[in-house]
């Protein structure tokens, strides 16, 4: 039986569909079997499997009971579009619509080893039906203020979900994406996101890249548009198969990780990024000399006083949903 992944974030653009197309590419170059189920009406994640548009039958006719799940996969994934948003409002006036998705995968998940559910960015009923259908859910931030809001209501409707729907779902990782750990205010968000919700965060951060967009756009893996910048998601898959206790696959990708290394190696596309990142955070500022030959045309003189540059901005103290506006828990 699969383990099932609903990956999931309380807004849009956080590289969630992204992270669900790279994972499952780098599960399916060691021989995980793994499926893609576009839950979001946007259609985006088909969209990155290179899939027609006019693929029938789609997710709209699984939930409407018009198609099994395992006659709808296209090119690997369970494909979306905009009648999937009807199908939604078909499902609010259906006894037990909350089971719905998860009945009609049963068949689909034996036949896969992993399947992941890429949620639209809402916390619908859709959202509902992933989680219910769903082992585990793996949540997607970015590096902003709000978006740690965006965490805790996602860890709320799971909460929900587990107590009264599915009592076997648990949260698998909090995964910051897309962020650029030069910034101060990223790793500010890092922090605070590890001292509110704890062992829950994820070791792993997708660095932001404009070669992911790039690899969307061209619709192929990042590891085969740039092997460098998809190094990221074959660490984060080794971090998910440990939490899962899933040693052999593990084992699996990181032998794939080292060929990765010896192959961006080999043809010389090894990047500085990483280090350039230590040297920034670690190296402290040059000390500025004063020029022998005095002042340069628009430098203060020396009877001039220096104007005091700005502090830097700092994040805002977040405060947690379920405490009031003095600190008090509600």
């Amino acid at each position: 039986m699969a383990q099932t992944i609903a990956v999931l974030s309380q807004k849009g653009g956080t590289g969630k569909t992204t992270l669900v197309r790279s994972l499952i590419d780098v599960l399916s170059r060691v021989g995980i079997d793994a499926l893609a189920i576009d839950v979001d009406p946007q259609g985006n994640l088909s969209d990155y499997f290179d899939v027609d548009p006019e693929a029938e039958p789609t997710l709209s006719d699984v939930l409407a009971g018009r198609a099994r799940a395992v006659d709808a996969i296209h090119r690997g994934v369970i494909p979306s579009n905009l009648t999937l948003a009807e199908a939604e409002l078909m499902l609010a006036g259906k006894v037990g619509r909350e089971m719905t998705l998860r009945n009609a995968l049963r068949e689909a998940k034996r036949r896969y080893d992993f399947v992941f559910l890429d949620c639209p960015p809402t916390l619908g009923l859709l959202t509902v039906n992933a989680l219910v259908a769903a082992d585990h859910a793996l949540l997607s931030t970015q590096a902003e203020y709000f978006s740690l809001q965006g965490v805790e209501q996602a860890l709320q409707v799971t909460d929900l979900a587990r107590e009264h729907l599915s009592p076997e779902l648990n949260v698998l990782g909090i995964v910051l994406n897309m962020a650029d750990m030069r910034s101060s205010h990223a790793r500010r968000t890092l922090e605070a996101l590890e001292a509110y919700f704890g062992e829950q965060v994820c070791r792993t951060v997708i660095a932001r890249s404009v070669a992911y967009a790039e690899s969307t756009e061209r619709g192929v893996p990042i590891l085969d548009h740039r092997p460098s910048r998809g190094l990221d998601y074959v660490d984060l898959a080794i971090e998910l198969l440990e939490r899962l206790e899933m040693d052999e696959p593990r084992r699996r990708v990181e032998k794939l990780r080292r060929g990765l290394l010896d192959e961006i190696s080999a043809e010389g596309e090894i990047e500085a990024e990483e280090e350039e990142i230590r040297e920034a955070i670690q190296a402290p500022a040059a000390p500025v000399e004063a020029s022998p030959a005095g002042p340069s045309p628009g430098e203060p003189s020396a009877e001039e006083p220096l104007k005091q540059e700005p502090a830097e901005p700092t994040i805002k103290p977040w405060r947690p949903l379920s405490e009031d506006p003095d600190g008090r828990a509600a």
